[in-house]
C-alpha cells in the first residue's frame, strides 16, 4: 500500500475526484474520511460528474445511500454517508457489498464501518480546513497502475 499526501483545495476537487472517477471499475471501493466539511460530498461529486452525471449530486446524509445507474451514469455507483450509522448491526440492513458487482461504492464516514472494510479499498482522507487542506491517500496495489496523487 503507497502513502500519498498532497495540498488541497476545494477548486482541486474536479480536478482529483475527475481523476478518480474515471478510474473506478466495478468492484471498487472509495473511502472519504475527514471532519464535517472537510469536502468529502464534493470529491465525490466530481466523481459522479466524471462518470457522466449532469447536475449536482445530493448529498445522502439523510438517504444514507443514493445509488446512481445507467444511463444516468456509465457506471454503477452508490454514494453513501455512513455519519447517521451508530451500530456496526445496522450495515447489514444497507447490503453494500451487492453494489459491488457491477458498480463502485463512494463511502463517506467509513470509521463508522468498524471492522468491516474492504481490502483494495482507496483511502482518502482530507484534514485542515480552508487553505490548509491536505489530501492524503491510501492507495491499494489494486489502484497504483491506475491513479495517484502525483
Amino acid at each position: 500500500m503507497s502513502d500519498f499526501s498532497c495540498d488541497y483545495d476545494l477548486s482541486d476537487a474536479d480536478r482529483i475526484g475527475g481523476a478518480i472517477g474515471l478510474a473506478l471499475a466495478p468492484g471498487d471501493v472509495v473511502l472519504l474520511s475527514g471532519d464535517l466539511g472537510a469536502g468529502k460530498t464534493t470529491l465525490a461529486r466530481a466523481m459522479l460528474k466524471a462518470r457522466g452525471l449532469a447536475g449536482e449530486a445530493p448529498s445522502p446524509t439523510f438517504a444514507i445511500v443514493q445509488p446512481y445507474a445507467p444511463p444516468e451514469v456509465d457506471l454503477a455507483i452508490a454514494h453513501v454517508d455512513l455519519y447517521r450509522i451508530e451500530d456496526e448491526d445496522e450495515l447489514i440492513e444497507l447490503g453494500l457489498d451487492d453494489y459491488l458487482y457491477d458498480g463502485a461504492l463512494l463511502i463517506e464516514w467509513p470509521e463508522r464501518l468498524g471492522g468491516a472494510r474492504w481490502p483494495d479499498a482507496l483511502a482518502l482522507t482530507i484534514s485542515g480546513s480552508g487553505a490548509a487542506r491536505v489530501l492524503t491517500a491510501d492507495v491499494p496495489p489494486a489502484w497504483e497502475a491506475r491513479w495517484s496523487l502525483r
